[in-house]
């Protein structure tokens, strides 16, 4: 029984040693794998956030700098249209002939200080207007002349269109903001579901490194102890077959000397023997009884010879019986 116990628990431990060095093989590039994953997905993740700040600045600056530029435009817009308003009063008075008490209105101020303002960029004909409002050409105007009224209408035509492409200017502007904010307002709601995936993702695999880790200690320690019991079963084992081997030569010799013992007491000599222990008419009771003794004693010393050679802690029934 013990040596198919050898045998059984041997072959299973063979199995599970290479099993488990089958196993370990295995870890160890997948625990790598699995940090380099890792590593990855916290480069990825510090680039998000990078990317995320990098939007909201560029969000921010861009807000800034729209209110900046609106804040311009509605300046710059409010004293166009009182200037433009200021041109389409000094055409009417002019044209009624009310050049006199238009030079001393609200809107003849304003429209003086415009031109005075970009005194600089003005060519011939607006200094000559600047100069009428100013006073130097006298009190009176004749509309029949037309001149200043011409000049007035051609600044207010100009006027007219420079409003136009202020609005169509403020609308570009408006839209290309709106549309760099959606984008970026896109890019972070991009970059926020990355940021929730990449972090669930990161959540898993350091649970997943941290059992495999875990798994490859434990599997290292049973290789170790599964090799060790291996050695100290093969060195046992070895030495009860020995032990074994020896019982089977015992056994043996056994059943030789048995059947011995077995083909002498079965031999005409001891047939010839038995008879001649039998009573005959000259024989008296004692000669009978010493010749049974003496037999019964050959016979079981033969069998103390068999038994002999039994290892102590055995028996025959066998020998026991005869």
């Amino acid at each position: 029984k013990y040596m198919c116990y050898c045998k059984s628990s041997g072959s299973d431990l063979t199995t599970s040693i290479e099993a488990a060095e089958t196993k370990l093989g295995e870890l160890g590039p997948a625990i790598e794998a699995a940090i380099n994953k890792k590593a990855q997905l916290e480069k990825d993740l510090a680039s998000h956030e990078a990317d995320k700040i990098l939007a909201k600045k560029a969000m921010n600056e861009a807000t800034a700098l729209r209110e900046k530029e609106k804040a311009a435009f509605d300046k710059e817009f409010a004293e166009m249209k009182v200037n433009y308003a200021s041109v389409s009063k000094a055409i009417d008075a002019l044209e009624k002939g009310m050049a006199g008490s238009f030079l001393q209105s609200r809107p003849a101020g304003m429209l003086r200080a415009f031109l005075a303002k970009n005194q600089d960029k003005l060519d011939g004909d607006r200094r000559e207007v600047l100069s009428f409002l100013s006073g130097e050409q006298g009190g009176e105007y004749a509309p029949a002349s037309g001149e200043i009224v011409g000049i007035l209408k051609q600044m207010k035509d100009e006027m007219g269109q420079d409003k136009t492409d202020m609005v169509a200017n403020e609308e570009a502007a408006v839209k290309s903001y709106e549309e760099l904010m959606r984008a970026k307002k896109l890019e972070e709601r991009a970059l926020t579901h990355a940021t929730m995936e990449k972090l669930d993702r990161l959540g898993d695999i350091s649970i997943e490194i941290a059992e495999m880790k875990s798994d490859n200690t434990d599997t290292a320690k049973s290789l170790v102890k599964d090799k060790a019991f291996a050695a100290d079963l093969k060195k046992n084992c070895a030495s009860k077959e020995d032990v074994f081997e020896e019982e089977k030569k015992m056994r043996a010799e056994e059943v030789t000397a048995l059947a011995d013992t077995i083909n002498m007491l079965n031999s005409d000599d001891a047939l010839e023997l038995f008879k001649k222990t039998l009573p005959s008419a000259s024989a008296s009771f004692l000669q009978l009884q010493t010749t049974t003794a003496s037999m019964r004693a050959q016979a079981r010393d033969l069998v103390k010879r068999v038994r002999s050679k039994v290892l102590p802690g055995h028996s025959d029934t066998r020998l026991d019986f005869i």
